[in-house]
């Protein structure tokens, strides 16, 4: 079957469940790789001799390209071939995972893990299209759950199998363990997964996709430099003013190819729409934040080993895996403001009690009660917020709408973690007043979220998976 046919109608000889078992394999990758490095980044940091502008780059190289280019990626499945962008990215992936463990020095890591992020952004999107197109009603609404709860799960064992990992054979191995997903997945989509595509349908955007992806790496790197000093050099004003500029360049280029856009800017004009947006950034960044921070904390400066850091954090994924369906059904019947104005503030009462946690101080009664909130407040929020990204846009912007809620989800903590080096740069007693600080940050940017959706989220639709 050509690339650029229309995506063919299921027959008797597909296999849906094992697309399924294909995509839940090729997008675990990314899951894991999000939650694992928080516990591995102490020890690169100090098998490197690395500062904390390399620290914040660790996590940065690789959520640049992966915010950037997710709508090229689904595009390009869109227009070439899921199943062909589905395994491309997973061996780029697979190969980019195993130049990380091998890498001879900080440079080398780098450019390996943003690798990493492009594998990504070409199966993420993928993974989700290829079940689109392999179930149908009821069973695709069933497979996108499974999908969606592996991917927790595997959030949810990534920090204690890397923390002992690293604590017993070193940080390289993180990176191995992607090799046995990706092989599989590219083996079982080469076997079972039937190909789709859409012919005309993908948004082949490139200079889009290059403005953004420059202009993102401008401002990331300027607030990078000036989290590090806490001031604007020379170098981070020329970025910054670069950035920017290639960011009004993006928007010029998206505004003169209208539907033809990577990201139609006419989508903005509704207000629900443009409102869970800018939830979405402000909410994931404040989570992205406490998510890099606290691991590394407990692991530097609070005497955790790896493996408790994975286990401080455990009831965050047990929670979302176990109860966001559950919520999902609950905000179905009572509407998406009330959910989505009460989850993010739990959120920010979460972090407030990141007060607690001091050097000395008992995981039961700091950082337990800390990542628990947070945990409730995520778990409420969750479920909604992309039922109702969903619901806000018509039947033809779905993939679009989604997948642009999930880059602008990474984009928020790809700024965040840019404007942490004054805290990543401390030690001992001074990390944990710096942790304080930006926990507090955290939290008003987490209330923030909640008041936008209080007062932008008018009669947004409910859509069922």
């Amino acid at each position: 079957m050509s690339a650029r046919a229309r995506e063919k109608p299921r027959t008797q000889a597909d296999h849906p469940n094992w697309t399924l078992v294909t995509c839940v394999l090729a997008s675990s990758l990314s899951f894991v790789e999000g939650s694992v490095l928080s516990v591995a980044l102490p020890a690169i940091r100090a098998s490197f001799g690395a500062g904390a502008a390399e620290v914040q780059w660790v996590v940065n190289a690789y959520l640049l390209p992966l915010s950037a280019l997710l709508l090229l990626g689904g595009a390009l499945g869109d227009h070439y071939g899921r199943r062909l962008l589905l395994i491309i990215g997973t061996s780029i992936f697979a190969v980019t995972s195993l130049l990380c463990a091998l890498a001879p020095s900080l440079p080398v890591l780098l450019a390996a893990r943003a690798g990493q992020g492009i594998g990504a952004a070409l199966l993420l999107p993928n993974s989700l299209a290829l079940l689109n197109s392999a179930f149908e009603g009821e069973k695709r609404g069933r497979a996108v759950g499974i999908w969606a709860a592996c991917g927790a799960a595997a959030a949810a064992i990534a920090p204690l199998i890397g923390g002992w990992l690293v604590g017993s054979v070193g940080w390289p191995a993180i990176f191995y363990i992607n090799l046995p997903l990706a092989l599989g997945a590219i083996l079982l989509a080469l076997r079972f997964v039937t190909e789709s595509s859409e012919a005309g349908a993908g948004r082949t955007d490139y200079a889009g996709a290059l403005l953004v992806t420059a202009g993102l790496g401008g401002v990331t790197y300027a607030l990078t430099l000036w989290s590090a000093s806490t001031r604007f050099s020379v170098a981070a004003i020329a970025t910054l003013v670069a950035g920017a500029v290639l960011l009004a360049a993006f928007l010029l280029v998206e505004l003169r190819r209208k539907q033809r856009a990577m990201m139609p800017l006419t989508l903005f004009e509704d207000r629900c729409f443009s409102g869970l947006n800018l939830m979405t950034f402000l909410l994931y960044g404040a989570f992205g934040a406490a998510m890099l921070l606290i691991p590394y904390v407990l692991i530097t400066s609070g005497g955790y080993s790896p493996v408790q850091a994975g286990l401080a954090m455990l009831p965050l994924p047990v929670l979302m895996t176990s109860l966001s369906p559950r919520m999902g059904g609950i905000a179905m019947r009572m509407g998406p403001r009330i959910p989505l104005t009460v989850g993010p503030m739990i959120v920010a009462l979460g972090m407030v009690l990141s007060r607690l946690m001091t050097p000395n101080s008992a995981y039961w009664t700091s950082a337990f009660p800390t990542v628990l909130v947070m945990a409730v407040g995520m778990t409420i929020a969750v479920a909604p917020l992309t039922s109702s990204v969903l619901g806000a846009v018509e039947e033809q912007h779905v993939a679009m709408a989604s997948g642009f809620n999930s880059a602008v989800a990474r984009l928020g903590g790809l700024i965040a973690t840019a404007l942490l080096g004054s805290v990543l740069g401390q030690e001992g007693e001074a990390l944990f007043s710096g942790f304080h600080g930006a926990m507090f940050v955290s939290a008003a940017a987490a209330a923030a979220a909640g008041i936008v959706a209080l007062t932008m989220l008018g009669a947004v639709k409910m859509r069922k998976a």
